[in-house]
């Protein structure tokens, strides 16, 4: 009778244990891409022994580097920054902008406080005069709105914009790249108004949907809905373009296939043309978003709609010690807005594509 080394199984059982431990490590590594975490998997594979040497040089790379290159602009930041003099006094340091970051979380939170309190008394004046059978009063809190209601609301902008643009650019990429008469009549009209400054479309948008609603009683607030067209306008250029150029290259071989089997177009664009495409659509839709964000703030500062670009304009325009400070973490919320933008994009395109170029 054979006798099986306990020894031998037990090393069997660990190497197969550290085979499925590094293929969840292997399948996590997209989402770390995805989340920015690159360097997690490194870290990962050298806690699991996997050639340490060889990990440490991709920890060094994307997690070592990238530290030591912060840290060091930090501190290029903090030395030049007091030698120079503004208006408003020295250009605030890396320590000055995170206390101003902290006075405007403090500032949000007493805020919050304040109008959590206005909205207790109204209810309670409400309540009496229900009791009274008096009709309740409906009062709006007017108090200004905090630093994270500004990022919301251009965050909101953004996305509604971006929104529209996609719906607007997917279908007419589409039709370009498949007709080459659709594409002759498009690519003019592209070249036109794609290089056009949002700021030279910013005023005739206004114009046309002041005229066009009269009041701000409508569902969505005039100033929104004029921030959001003017980033629809700039923004769908990229998509559009980068849709047609996905359509127009999917292999012949399967547009002769369709032909084939007489799909009608409906099937043929489902079916065939955006599987085919979705990797070059997304790139358009990335570089869309980016653009429609950059577009925003130029749009708020313009014409004083709320969210992050009034924020900037509002504090550049108070000249208080300050001021520059606050504009100061308004830029890098922008900075890390736009970053998180295009993760959420990379994430879509991690799920709906199978291809390696991002």
């Amino acid at each position: 009778m054979t006798t099986v080394d306990p020894n031998f199984a037990e090393t069997e059982d660990r190497e197969a244990r550290r085979a499925r431990l590094f293929t969840r490590i292997n399948a996590a590594d997209k989402w770390f891409q995805v989340l920015g975490f690159s360097w997690l998997t490194p870290v990962l594979k050298a806690a699991a022994g996997d050639n340490p040497a060889a990990q440490m040089k991709e920890i060094w790379r994307l997690l070592a580097v990238p530290v030591i290159a912060i840290v060091a602009f930090l501190m290029l930041w903090g030395v030049l920054a007091p030698k120079v003099q503004t208006s408003l006094g020295a250009v605030p340091g890396p320590a000055q902008v995170w206390a101003e970051a902290v006075n405007l979380h403090q500032d949000a939170q007493a805020k919050s406080e304040s109008k959590a309190k206005f909205e207790a008394q109204v209810a309670q004046l409400n309540e009496r005069r229900i009791a009274q059978g008096q009709e309740p009063v409906a009062r709006a809190y007017t108090g200004a709105p905090t630093y994270y209601q500004q990022i919301w609301t251009s965050i909101q902008t953004v996305f509604f914009g971006f929104l529209i643009a996609t719906v607007v650019a997917v279908p007419l990429g589409i039709a370009a790249g498949l007709s080459p008469i659709a594409n002759a009549a498009l690519n003019p009209l592209i070249q036109i108004f794609k290089p056009v400054s949002p700021l030279a479309w910013l005023p005739i948008v206004t114009m046309i949907v002041s005229a066009l609603a009269a009041s701000n009683d409508g569902l969505l607030p005039k100033s929104f809905v004029i921030s959001a067209v003017t980033v629809t306008l700039c923004s769908l250029w990229p998509t559009l373009i980068n849709t047609a150029l996905g359509v127009a290259s999917i292999d012949k071989d399967l547009v002769n296939v369709s032909k084939v089997l007489k799909m009608n177009t409906w099937t043929k664009i489902t079916k065939l043309v955006l599987p085919s495409a979705l990797p070059l659509i997304f790139t358009g839709l990335r570089l869309s978003l980016g653009v429609g964000w950059m577009v925003l703030i130029a749009a708020e500062m313009l014409a004083q709609n709320p969210g992050l670009g009034k924020f900037v304009w509002d504090e550049f325009q108070n000249g208080s010690s300050s001021s520059l400070a606050r504009i100061m973490v308004a830029v890098l919320t922008i900075g890390v807005i736009g970053f998180l933008l295009d993760r959420v994009m990379y994430a879509l395109q991690s799920l709906f594509t199978f291809t390696n170029t991002r």
